[in-house]
């Protein structure tokens, strides 16, 4: 498994965060590409190429695009999310990046409501639309559990349609993020390393913390990941904090320790 950066963490423009992540010893990023100067209405197609050139210069891989623009949940705003996500398929063909993650919105849990069968529809369009480009939609964990989720994609039934693993979000809405990858390994292709804690109410809600300092149980969590067979990457994400740099120069160094990521 590699070791990769999502761009929103660290706060500086592209080619600045790029050379960055290089430097602190990141194999690749997870570029976002919304409402900046990725956004697939911004880049034209020399800035796609251009972007390509100077990340070879790197010898920076690209593990994913990040295209979050507010889920599928909305029907007032649905038919207009899903034509935004198709460029940015367009924007992976381009950047030869077969990989898109997002957050879809809380899946319904009457599956035999409307407003679930809306949503297995768009996401279907959209995974399809993905899957005829050799691409696919991996959608973010963290609002239902890994059957609630497994059960909605065996209901979308398109190729196109994958997992964006994300395993502090499940710990910090209360699930069993080990078992919850056994029940998505099938569909992961994508993971995002991050971790966090469940608290009461009281205490203020959930958190997220820095790489080892929460409830993610990381080697066992990576030696699931083994076992499902899964080899990609493990792209930090860190959200919040007094300094998110050092602590994702932390996090590289502590992925970097455990049994099963590339040095």
């Amino acid at each position: 498994m590699k070791v990769g950066i999502i761009t929103a963490s660290l706060p500086m423009d592209t080619k600045a965060a790029l050379k960055k992540a290089k430097d602190m010893g990141a194999h690749g990023v997870q570029l976002w590409v919304v409402n900046n100067d990725l956004d697939p209405k911004n880049l034209s197609t020399s800035g796609r190429q251009d972007l390509i050139t100077y990340m070879d210069s790197l010898s920076l891989e690209r593990s994913a695009l990040c295209g979050d623009i507010g889920g599928f949940a909305n029907p007032a705003t649905v038919d207009e999310q899903v034509a935004r996500t198709k460029t940015m398929f367009d924007l992976c063909v381009d950047l030869r990046t077969p990989i898109l993650t997002t957050h879809i919105g809380m899946v319904p849990e009457d599956h035999g409501s409307p407003a679930y069968r809306d949503m297995v529809t768009a996401v279907r369009e959209v995974a399809e639309y993905a899957a005829n480009r050799d691409c696919c939609f991996a959608t973010e964990t963290g609002l239902e559990s890994g059957e609630g989720l497994a059960a909605f994609l065996k209901d979308v039934d398109s190729h196109g349609a994958q997992v964006n693993f994300d395993p502090a979000n499940l710990c910090m809405m209360g699930f069993d993020h080990l078992a919850d990858l056994r029940a998505l390994a099938k569909w992961v292709v994508h993971t995002h390393a991050k971790d966090g804690i469940q608290n009461s109410a009281r205490e203020g809600g959930h958190q997220e913390v820095p790489l080892g300092k929460g409830d993610v149980d990381f080697p066992t969590y990576l030696a699931v990941l083994r076992e499902i067979g899964y080899d990609g990457y493990l792209t930090i994400e860190r959200e919040c904090g007094d300094d998110p740099v050092a602590d994702i120069a932390e996090a590289i160094q502590f992925l970097k320790s455990q049994e099963g990521v590339e040095r």
